[in-house]
């Protein structure tokens, strides 16, 4: 009978310096019980073997002599404390238990399964106590395990629930070799800013050293840490623990740093004719997009194939498509719900979203796949040209109109708090993930890059180690000069290669510069990391425990934080706080400053390639489009204001009933009397009719001298003549005085016919606003 294989770890191919302390291939290594093996074992009990030992020669082994051999040199093999008198009987005892179960199963244990040995030692202590009763006890289970592993090769670790991995460690390996392994490691993760003490780590590397079954570091070589990865006993917690340990064993020199991101490529495509599957694998392979680009296209595309799977069978290559074909899916992407030709929906169903219409940018992304994956393969000439993708798969103009570059603004209250709240971070405020959390150095940091920077969530997750800088004058200040920076000192910000543009430097506020320099101070050294953007190993400043900070981290951890800090809610009318909203925020408002940045200084200082995406950004805000109105006048250029004097005693005596002046508009050079001069045609060019008295003549001045007069401002309302003779001077007003000179004045008689020509001189005007008085 043969037993099923347990799941191992391949051993390193080089020579190992360290061998195993059980030579396996001089034991009789057969399944199968002889029946005197099986009558033996029908007699054997513990307190027998206590009492003759565990000799291969004694009297009661003789018969399993082939099975007590290997166990009593696995014994042997142990490292043992120095008072070790009690654990040497509860090994026996383990023996025992062994040999008591192949005589149960009658099989010897060379044949036993994986199962088998996960039922003798029992998924926990209570268990096993309850299997075998008296003197036995738990104690004796780890011994169970010691020669599970030793003799069979047994690593189903994640079976059997909780044990002591350290101590099993050090009977097999020995301490001293496991503790120099446990110490190289945990001194190189100290240094990146992992704690200090072991308690938490050891255990993952010894669990590591035991399923590689090898005591020294320099046996955990890359392909043995990749076995490492996929084993069933490193999922869960210690799976993550396993990230940065591997970083730590080829910081050493044993290994290469672990891959990046899920190298496992993408899952297989179900529900998509086969022929379209292996053209869109062939393009995946071909096309020079950057991988994630490259998997969500391919992903859009295997929508297409189960699209086509439903509703068009009789289609299943690229080259069959033709204009109908193409017309066909614009119509059904202009009408799918989210989860239409999915694979999987469970999460979408649990987020609510699935059956909700597209939004106009995902059906516009929808159409743009189709369209570059066509317009590929006619450039590279695997299919014939039969339509062209940019027209017959372009986006409607109806979905266009909904959609357009629209970063969001956010509220000035809402983003002033958002300041107070990052320039007051305390450690009480750190956002936590697992019981962890970042220094509260580097969440300051961070924080401020996002208050003050105006970057990128991707660009401020890849800012480099020495990105600020600091200049007085055009030249650069020594960072370790000691000396405390002038107050007009220039804080440079170099930022890395980003979506748009190449690496670029911008000036930034002082207080930010001061933030990363005071977390550089506290940063512990961390291992070169893979910059996925530019292909190059690189420095990163937000980087803690030899993992670089997420870029999603402020959206998910940094902006609830201060949120939560300023009392403000996550959201507002125009959706969630998000960390490029920042970007559009600090935009809007150097470009409303009070001395604003003009478009191309924005531009630069954004890092935008041209101007246009830059306009997306510089949104004049409401108070600035209110003081430019306000500064245009419009009101003010259809409305002119005049000074009115009305005399009380002639409205108090009843002189005005009678037809006698009661109020007089001020024309500069004299009163008018007329009253219902807004509607005289002649008011700002006065005739001089019966209604005027001169301000030099007698009676004006006896007008001026009167005491009961109360003065008043009246609102009078420009033709579009008047308002350009305001505007525009002479010219405009000559024209006004020849149409006016046959147009009847208040008193009857035109300017022509009286005697006195018209006064060239125009309405005075006051403005209210700043009390000025124009002629």
């Amino acid at each position: 009978m043969t037993a099923r294989p347990s799941t191992t770890v391949a051993r390193p191919t080089s020579t190992p310096a360290w061998e195993w302390p059980v030579d396996l291939a001089r034991y009789d290594r057969h399944g199968l019980l002889t029946e005197a093996e099986a009558e033996a074992l029908q007699n054997l009990d513990i307190e027998r073997l206590r009492r003759d030992g565990l000799a291969p020669d004694a009297v009661s082994l003789r018969p399993v002599a082939r099975l007590a051999r290997p166990l009593a040199d696995a014994l042997a093999a142990l490292h043992w404390p120095a008072d070790d008198r009690h654990q040497r009987r509860f090994a026996r005892d383990a023996a025992g238990l062994v040999l008591i179960r192949c005589g149960e199963l009658r099989r010897a244990f060379w044949g036993w399964s994986v199962q088998d040995w996960t039922d003798l030692i029992n998924a926990s202590g209570a268990e096993f106590r309850r299997s075998w009763r008296g003197q036995i006890g738990p104690n004796a289970r780890p011994f169970v395990l010691v020669y599970a592993y030793l003799l069979c090769e047994f690593t189903a670790f994640e079976r059997i629930g909780r044990f002591v991995r350290p101590t099993l460690a050090h009977r097999i390996f020995g301490a001293d070799r496991v503790d120099d392994a446990v110490q190289q490691v945990c001194k190189v993760l100290a240094d990146w800013g992992y704690r200090r003490h072991s308690d938490r780590l050891a255990p993952v590397i010894c669990q590591m050293l035991l399923l590689n079954r090898s005591p020294l570091l320099e046996d955990l070589s890359t392909d043995a840490l990749a076995a490492l990865r996929g084993h069933p006993a490193m999922s869960g917690q210690w799976g993550k623990d396993l990230h940065g340990l591997h970083r730590a064993v080829a910081a050493l020199g044993h290994a290469d740093p672990p891959p990046s991101g899920h190298t496992s490529g993408p899952a297989a495509m179900e529900g998509v004719p086969a022929p379209w599957a292996e053209w869109v694998e062939r393009w995946y392979a071909t096309s020079t997009l950057t991988p994630k680009i490259r998997s969500s296209y391919r992903s859009v595309l295997a929508k297409i194939g189960r699209w086509l799977a439903a509703e068009h069978p009789d289609i299943a290559e690229p080259g069959q498509w033709t204009r109908q074909t193409c017309a066909s899916w614009v119509a059904v992407v202009d009408r799918m719900t989210v989860g239409d030709f999915s694979q999987w929906t469970h999460g979408m169903r649990s987020q609510g979203r699935l059956g909700k219409p597209l939004t106009p940018q995902s059906k516009s992304g929808y159409l743009k796949v189709p369209r570059a994956f066509f317009r590929d393969l006619h450039e590279w000439e695997w299919i014939p040209r039969r339509f062209d993708p940019a027209h017959a798969l372009r986006t409607p103009r109806s979905v266009r109109a909904l959609m357009g570059p629209d970063p969001r603004v956010i509220a000035d209250d809402i983003w002033a708090k958002l300041l107070w709240a990052g320039l007051n971070v305390e450690p009480g405020d750190l956002p936590t993930a697992d019981g962890r959390t970042y220094p509260v150095e580097l969440i300051r940091a961070i924080t401020l890059t996002w208050l003050f920077a105006g970057q990128r969530s991707d660009e401020i997750a890849r800012l480099r180690l020495g990105c600020i800088r600091w200049q007085h004058d055009g030249l650069p200040i020594p960072g370790d000069s000691g000396e405390v920076l002038a107050r007009d000192a220039v804080c440079l910000l170099d930022v890395p290669t980003h979506k748009t543009g190449t690496a670029f430097t911008k000036p930034v506020d002082p207080l930010l510069g001061q933030a990363i320099e005071a977390w550089q101070a506290v940063r512990s050294a961390q291992p070169p990391m893979l910059d996925r953007k530019t292909n190059e190993y690189a420095d990163f400043l937000f980087a803690h425990r030899a993992r670089r900070v997420a870029k999603h981290y402020i959206n998910t951890a940094i902006i609830p934080m201060l949120c939560r800090k300023a009392g403000v809610p996550t959201a507002d009318v125009r959706g969630n706080i998000t960390s490029h909203r920042a970007r559009s925020t600090i935009a809007s408002q150097l470009y409303n400053a009070k001395e604003p940045m003009t478009l191309f200084e924005l531009q630069e200082w954004l890092g935008h390639r041209t101007p246009e995406a830059t306009t997306h950004y510089a949104k004049l805000t409401p108070n600035t489009l209110a003081r430019a109105y306000n500064d245009a006048g419009y009101f003010a250029r259809n409305m002119r204001t005049i000074e009115v004097l009305v005399d009380r005693d002639a409205v108090t005596s009843g002189a005005a009933a009678n037809g006698e002046p009661w109020q007089y508009f001020d024309l500069g050079h004299g009163w008018c009397t007329y009253t219902f001069f807004e509607q005289c045609q002649h008011r700002m060019a006065c005739a001089r009719c019966d209604f005027y008295t001169p301000k030099n003549s007698s009676k004006g001045q006896l007008l001026e001298a009167k005491e009961n007069l109360q003065k008043m401002l009246s609102n009078i309302p420009l033709t579009d003549d008047e308002r350009a003779a305001v505007d525009d001077g002479q010219a405009a007003l000559d024209q006004l005085l020849e149409r006016l000179t046959d147009v009847p004045t208040p008193a009857g008689p035109t300017p022509r016919q009286l005697v006195t020509p018209a006064t060239a001189s125009l309405l005075p005007i006051i403005e209210v606003r700043s009390g000025g008085h124009v002629p």
